[in-house]
């Protein structure tokens, strides 16, 4: 994904971006026949921490919620040109990975921490026509296979090994693209997806165009024929409303990352507002199904 959010965020800390106007836009979602999501709550996103990505942990019990941001990046990491990540996951015995890019190359990487605790780093050299970014993970229910996104209008997902999970994988070899997931209706900008069930993703997309579902910024479902694995499956996409775009100041917001937590059936969505706003009311929603 472009690195607006992480250059809008360093712009606005050191006095560059303007006060955005003052006007209050109060944009309610509009209502669709397929919207099953209904708004529950907000909280809050920190433009530092908090501004990529997040996801729910289950193990060991009782762990915090984490979040991404350009604050969360160890500087070395970033020293070796790894200075962006995008929206994270957690599986569910215990593993935490974060999808890494840098400006330019030909490969991205995902960072792991095991759940002892100990961090590990697995490299994809890029395939032929493969996009540089890497917006975000998610991690099959199962554990052992892993999706990733790219930036920009796609007709595609790409399925992995799970790293650290898959026994298939190490830190010291390439890690190899596995299969894909075809979709049916192309996406755009997607900037998080995370697994509701075993073959049904929930999707974050900033398209700011609009026109391939009829609304900016939707939240897509993405309903896939089979489980991820190392053949290619379909998928069917379904755009389900639009995020919430509400701010003290207007301008353009970013959708970011994305989580579904099924201990509670929580979903929440991180939304940036526009200009100087993106330091005080960018929000992470909460959504439950209705």
């Amino acid at each position: 994904m472009p690195l607006r959010a992480r250059q809008r965020c360093h712009a606005v800390l050191t006095g560059l971006v303007a006060l955005a106007s003052a006007a209050v836009l109060s944009t309610a979602p509009p209502a669709f026949a397929a919207d099953t999501w209904t708004e529950a709550g907000s909280d809050r996103a920190d433009p530092l921490t908090e501004s990529q990505g997040l996801t729910s942990v289950e193990v060991p019990a009782g762990s915090p919620n984490r979040y991404t941001g350009i604050g969360t990046i160890p500087m070395s990491v970033s020293s070796r040109g790894w200075n962006h990540v995008g929206d994270p996951d957690a599986s569910y015995d215990g593993y935490y990975i974060e999808p890494y890019q840098a400006d330019s190359g030909s490969a991205k990487m995902f960072r792991v921490q095991a759940p002892g605790g100990a961090w590990s780093e697995y490299v994809h050299t890029l395939s032929g026509g493969e996009a540089l970014n890497n917006s975000w993970v998610a991690i099959t229910p199962a554990g052992q296979w892993m999706l990733a996104g790219e930036y920009g209008t796609m007709n595609r997902l790409l399925v992995f090994p799970t790293p650290g999970v898959n026994p298939g994988t190490s830190p010291s070899a390439n890690l190899p693209q596995a299969s894909t997931v075809r979709l049916d209706h192309a996406v755009r900008d997607v900037q998080g997806c995370d697994f509701s069930g075993p073959t049904t993703l929930l999707c974050s997309s900033d398209d700011p165009a609009g026109t391939l579902f009829g609304m900016t910024k939707p939240l897509l479902q993405i309903d896939l024929s089979a489980q991820p694995g190392s053949s290619d499956v379909t998928g069917h996409v379904t755009a389900l409303r639009q995020l919430p775009l509400r701010s003290g100041c207007s301008g353009t917001f970013e959708a970011e990352g994305v989580d579904y937590d099924r201990r509670t059936g929580t979903l929440r969505v991180i939304v940036l507002s526009p200009g100087f706003c993106i330091l005080t009311d960018s929000k992470t929603y909460r959504f439950t199904r209705s």
